[in-house]
């Protein structure tokens, strides 16, 4: 009987590794396949173009905006989401910038980190779930592009679409939450989290509609960020 119950975990082990590896196998194809592939960024200070930023801390990726982008016929302002009393300390509020990103409430709230890790939150992230939240945070715009920082310049309409497609996570009425530190806030969000549809998946959804080249499928960072200079 040992025998066989040692026989079968072998099995579930395999089968499981084997999964884990066909995932991984097949996030990194499909954020190797382009959507949008003939897109070029605008020129660095055109007239009317809009810098963002994609940002990564390596397990999640999301947004750097400026809070207020205005141009003729059309103004995107975030200070409506990102409100000042939500954070710990207000006045981090004066920056003009605010990082963006969607992702599962619990692997959100317990995983700011590689060292938070858990197979408990990665399982129950992998099998999906409703809750899901935006991460906001107040600061200040980057400097210079880096790997944890990669750069974009859209053009208007671009920007409006990904504006418009991140609008569209955030659940009306939805109750803000203490972020990780002073300058950030979490807020309920709308969406179904799952392995195949992850917090980069939704960082590439949102480029995708605003009609940026980028992967097919991004589950991954490195399937997002791959698509942008690191550097000019």
């Amino acid at each position: 009987m040992r025998w066989q119950v040692a026989r079968w975990a072998r099995r579930v082990g395999t089968a499981f590794v084997l999964l884990l590896l066909g995932y991984g196998a097949a996030g990194l194809a499909g954020g190797a396949i382009p959507r949008n592939a003939g897109w070029r960024p605008m020129e660095a200070g055109s007239p009317g173009s809009v810098t963002i930023w994609v940002e990564s801390n390596g397990i999640h990726t999301g947004f750097i905006l400026p809070k207020v982008a205005a141009g003729a016929g059309w103004r995107i302002d975030w200070r409506d989401l990102a409100r000042p009393g939500d954070l710990a300390d207000p006045r981090y509020a004066r920056f003009d910038h605010i990082a963006i990103g969607w992702g599962e409430k619990a692997f959100f709230l317990d995983t700011p980190d590689w060292a938070h890790v858990s197979p408990r939150v990665l399982l129950a992230a992998a099998i999906g779930s409703d809750a899901t939240l935006l991460h906001v945070e107040h600061i200040p715009a980057p400097t210079r592009a880096s790997d944890d920082e990669r750069r974009i310049v859209l053009r208007p309409e671009e920007y409006r679409r990904l504006a418009a497609f991140i609008r569209a996570s955030a659940r009306p009425g939805g109750r803000p939450y203490r972020g990780y530190d002073r300058d950030d806030a979490f807020y309920d969000a709308q969406g179904h989290y799952s392995a195949a549809n992850t917090c980069n998946a939704w960082t590439g959804d949102a480029l995708a509609a605003a009609g940026v080249r980028v992967g097919w499928w991004t589950p991954f960072p490195i399937t997002v960020t791959r698509w942008f200079q690191a550097r000019p």
